[in-house]
């Protein structure tokens, strides 16, 4: 019963690793063309914001991760100005995000936006000098 046991356990654990290695290769195919997982030396090579600042706004806006995962579900697929979270010199400077559908599944965008709330932003990150830390 010891070795079902452990052998249950180790598939969850792999399972675990397979799960976040998969979403996060989802997110590089699927999202980094436009969003960076780091900030990058030359702020003026960027098309959308990282996705640290974006999901630390997602996190002050949304306080539990199915709240903040079911946002990103919509707004992916249907993006708004009403909806946007980042401040409006983003949208500004960059743009309102394109509808991603079509592009990326229902499924892919739940395994994303699950990974993306469990990994950024990194703890102790800080905006552009303002606001909380996560």
């Amino acid at each position: 019963m010891l070795k079902v046991k452990n052998l249950i356990l180790s598939l969850v654990a792999i399972s675990g690793i397979s799960y976040a290695n998969d979403a996060s290769t989802l997110f590089d195919a699927k999202c980094s063309i436009c969003h960076t997982k780091s900030r990058p030396a030359d702020m003026n090579t960027l098309v959308a914001p990282p996705i640290m600042g974006v999901m630390r706004h997602v996190k002050m806006t949304y306080s539990t991760k199915d709240s903040a995962v079911n946002f990103i579900m919509d707004y992916v697929i249907n993006p708004s100005k009403d909806k946007a979270v980042c401040m409006p010199q983003k949208i500004a400077k960059f743009g309102l995000m394109p509808s991603q559908k079509g592009i990326v599944t229902k499924e892919e965008l739940s395994q994303i936006a699950s990974w993306l709330y469990d990994n950024y932003p990194p703890q102790g990150f800080r905006g552009q000098g303002m606001g909380q830390g996560f």
